[in-house]
């Protein structure tokens, strides 16, 4: 049996509620996984950091108080985000980072995950940042040092469509896909066609936690265009730039046009889509769009996200499942340590 040492940077939501799953269910990992999870240290920018090369407890730290320097109270703790010293010093195998996401530079999420990759540790990110920006020079970083970098929960949190259609569609002959790649977007339309205004409907979206108090990444499109980005990349063999991806939001959309779409058999969708071209090059763009009830996307509600990806040789597969939540995107960190344990075995 494995055990796997893991440092986490950022304890936000996702990565306390990592600490949660292992508090949980570490003992049951060991018989249905092969391998254990030991958190040897943790840095936010907020509550601080800690390194403990013996191991923390995994309980203790998921109710951990949100308060400005709390890891201090814990021995050995500080109220510094010593980064680099956890993610270097702490004897970690696994560094789980899960920042924030800076759509401009992806920092510094970018610059933790080269500080791990150039040790030979392996990384698992749910961060969009770094996987949009810097893709191309991050994997190259890790292949020289024999390092894993992973970040399934970086498109759609728990719900696997990466890995999915790279290995359960590989030789299908994808031509593109469209997808509801943000949940609070979604959540919003299908509010308005309740009859709430625009404004209601982020208001209630932000009293549920679903939108942040600027809600402009949802409803503006830039979050989903971060994720065409790394679906183009990633399944497509894309070089895209986030400027290579037009973007309209959904914020120009009134309860009257949801009212006569829903007259016509039809209904609108935030949408984000790439697509290979008849002479080789790719259409990327994320904008409203309006589907006859037939679309399999049509029918997709509330903070539910989807994808159908378009192949030659089934037609449209589509995959829905949580795009958000806690336990959710910490799944996605799990499943991404699963992969690299089981490659590991596979050599």
């Amino acid at each position: 049996m494995t055990e796997y040492n893991i440092a986490l940077v950022g304890f936000g939501g996702v990565n306390r509620a990592l600490a949660q799953l292992i508090a949980e269910r570490n003992q049951a990992w060991k018989k249905q996984l092969g391998f254990s999870l030991k958190i040897v240290g943790i840095s936010d920018l907020f509550l601080g950091s800690i390194v403990a090369s013996q191991g923390l407890d995994a309980g203790l730290l998921s109710k951990l108080p949100a308060t400005k320097g709390a890891l201090a109270q814990l021995p050995g703790g500080q109220v510094e985000a010593l980064n680099e010293q956890v993610i270097k010093d702490s004897g970690a195998d696994i560094i789980a980072e899960a920042t924030f996401t800076n759509p401009v530079d992806g920092e510094p999420a970018s610059t933790f995950c080269r500080w791990a990759l150039e040790q030979g540790k392996h990384v698992v990110t749910t961060n969009k940042g770094p996987i949009a920006l810097h893709s191309a020079e991050l994997k190259a970083l890790a292949q020289r040092n024999l390092a894993a970098f992973e970040y399934e929960g970086a498109v759609m949190s728990g719900t696997p469509v990466i890995r999915m259609a790279k290995q359960s569609l590989a030789g299908s002959g994808l031509l593109g896909f469209e997808g509801i790649l943000n949940g609070t977007s979604n959540f919003v339309l299908t509010r308005m066609e309740a009859g709430l205004g625009f404004a209601e409907a982020v208001a209630e979206a932000q009293a549920l936690g679903y939108a942040e108090a600027d809600p402009s990444a949802d409803v503006e499109g830039f979050d989903v265009r971060l994720k065409v980005v790394i679906l183009a990349n990633e399944l497509l063999d894309a070089q895209l730039t986030v400027s290579d991806v037009s973007c309209r939001g959904i914020s120009g959309l009134t309860v009257k046009d949801l009212e006569q779409a829903r007259a016509e058999g039809a209904r609108w969708k935030l949408i984000g889509s790439a697509q290979r071209l008849a002479d080789g090059s790719l259409q990327a763009s994320v904008e409203p769009r309006l589907l006859p009830l037939a679309h399999p996307l049509a029918g997709i509600g509330g903070a539910i996200n989807a994808v159908s990806f378009n192949t030659e040789l089934l037609g449209a597969v589509t995959v829905s499942g949580p795009g958000a939540g806690r336990i959710e995107t910490a799944f996605a960190l799990l499943s991404d340590i699963i992969h690299i344990h089981q490659s590991r075995l596979a050599r």
